[in-house]
C-alpha cells in the first residue's frame, strides 16, 4: 500500500488526522487550539518532524535493502515500482527538499573512514530542516522585537484581559441564567408564567403562616405597608432564601427551593400589596418606602 500512496501525501494525511482529533478534544473557544497554547503548536511541530522522520528512515532502508539485491531482483523491483503512478514535479519537489544526493553521486561524497565494511555519506543538511532553523531565527527575532522592544502585551497582561472579559461574560450569563439568581441580581418578575408558578409555590408552602390572601396569621400580613425586615423584592427574597429573625422568624428556603423559584414566590407575595384581605393581621414593622435613585 506504501508503495501507491507516496509520502509527500501520508505525511499530510497523518498529520491533518492527529490535527483534527487534538482540535476535537481540545476546548480553547472560536479560536484554534495551536493558536491559544504554544505547547498544543509544539506538539504538531513535534508530531510533523517525527512522520518526516519517519519516512525520511523508511526510504534510507528501502534504499539499502535494494542495494543488497541482486541485478535480476533489481530489475523486477524497478519494473513494479514503474507500475505505481508518478507525480515528477512533486517527487522532485520533495527529493529538493530532502536534499540528498543521487545514487550515482553517492562516490562523490562518501567520507575516507570506514567502520566494519560501513561507510558514511557527507551529505549537507536537509533544506527542509535547513529552511525550518532559519525561520526559527526570523521568529525569535520578531518575538524579541515584538515583546520586549515595543512592549507588546505578556502572558500576565493577556490573563489580566480574559479575567475581565470572563468576569463581564458571566455577569452577562446571569443576567439570562434565571436559576443562577441572587440577592444582588434578583429582580421582580413580572410575566405570567413566572408569577403562576409563585402561586402555586406560595400555596404550597407559605398559606399556612400568611393566609392565601396574605392577611397574616402566625407570619405578618403581607398587604399593608409595614414590613419587619424591609419591603421590596432583593428584602423579600433575602427573607426567603435566608429565613427570618433568628429563633421566631421564618425558616430559610434555600435549601428546598431553587433561586428562580425563590424569586417568583418573592414576585407574588409582592402581590398582595394595596390589596383587602378577609381578616387582616395587625401591622408589624415600620412602613417601608423604596428607595429611589
Amino acid at each position: 500500500m506504501r508503495n501507491f500512496i507516496p509520502s509527500w501525501v501520508r505525511v499530510p494525511i497523518v498529520f491533518f488526522i492527529i490535527f483534527g482529533i487534538v482540535e476535537y478534544y481540545s476546548d480553547f473557544g472560536d479560536k484554534p487550539a495551536f493558536v491559544e497554547e504554544p505547547l498544543v503548536l509544539l506538539f504538531l511541530f513535534l508530531v510533523l518532524f517525527i512522520l518526516i522522520a519517519i519516512e525520511s528512515i523508511v526510504a534510507s532502508v528501502k534504499n539499502i535493502l535494494y542495494q543488497s539485491l541482486d541485478e535480476e531482483s533489481k530489475a523486477r523491483y524497478d519494473a513494479k515500482r514503474n507500475q505505481v503512478p508518478q507525480f515528477n514535479w512533486l517527487k522532485n519537489t520533495y527529493k529538493k527538499l530532502l536534499g540528498s544526493r543521487p545514487i550515482q553521486e553517492e562516490h562523490e561524497i562518501i567520507l575516507d573512514h570506514n567502520y566494519d565494511g560501513i561507510k558514511e555519506l557527507d551529505n549537507n543538511l536537509p533544506p527542509w530542516w535547513l529552511y525550518s532553523f532559519y525561520i526559527s531565527i526570523l521568529f525569535a527575532a520578531v518575538y524579541l522585537a515584538r515583546y520586549h522592544i515595543f512592549d507588546g502585551k505578556n502572558q500576565y497582561d493577556e490573563l489580566e484581559i480574559e479575567y475581565a472579559e470572563a468576569k463581564i461574560a458571566i455577569e452577562n450569563y446571569k443576567k439570562t441564567a434565571k436559576n443562577l439568581v441572587d440577592i444582588n441580581t434578583v429582580e421582580l418578575l413580572t410575566d405570567p408564567a413566572d408569577l403562576a408558578a409563585g402561586k402555586t409555590i406560595y400555596e404550597v408552602n407559605c398559606i399556612a403562616c400568611h393566609k392565601a390572601d396574605g392577611g397574616g396569621g402566625i407570619g405578618p400580613n403581607l398587604t399593608d405597608s409595614h414590613w419587619i425586615l424591609g419591603g421590596g423584592i432583593k428584602n423579600v427574597f433575602k427573607v426567603v432564601s435566608e429565613g427570618g429573625r433568628a429563633g421566631k422568624g421564618m425558616i430559610s428556603w434555600k435549601q428546598s427551593l431553587k433561586p428562580i423559584e425563590m424569586a417568583q414566590v418573592s414576585s407574588y407575595v409582592l402581590q398582595f400589596q394595596g390589596t383587602t384581605p378577609a381578616e387582616p393581621k395587625a401591622p408589624e414593622g415600620d412602613i417601608w418606602v423604596a428607595e429611589t435613585e
